[in-house]
């Protein structure tokens, strides 16, 4: 039997807190390191449209992602990314936006070789 869990009109009744013009000019991107199960799951950041792509890896993930034991290991021209589920090569240079990534978009990286911490993963 089909359970309704909200009732027609439900979207009116709640004030979304996560919308885009709530970010004050900032997004919500989603960063996850696929098969390093260390980090349960993507980690949200407020980053402005405009940030270059290349930020991310200069200076996001090595404050969040830094202390794991793979990440000194990590080849970066081999990284494999997908952006909202899509295979990408983003452009270093180029915006957050001009690669793609919106309000709530995932981006995830694949480190081919690191399979997690020892292994563990493979």
């Amino acid at each position: 039997m089909a359970v309704v869990a909200l009732k027609p009109g439900y979207e009116e009744a709640v004030d979304i807190r996560d919308r885009h013009e709530n970010f004050h000019g900032n997004q919500v991107v989603y960063l996850h390191w696929e098969e390093h199960l260390s980090f349960c799951s993507a980690i949200a950041f407020p980053l402005p449209p405009e940030m270059p792509f290349g930020a991310l890896i200069e200076e996001l993930i090595p404050t969040y992602y830094g202390m794991h034991p793979d990440y000194q290991s990590v080849n970066w021209e081999q990284v494999e990314w997908k952006i909202d589920g899509k295979p990408s090569t983003p452009d270093m240079s180029k915006s957050l936006a001009e690669n793609g990534v919106g309000h709530k978009s995932l981006i995830c990286f694949h480190t081919p070789g690191l399979s997690g911490y020892r292994g563990s993963c493979s």
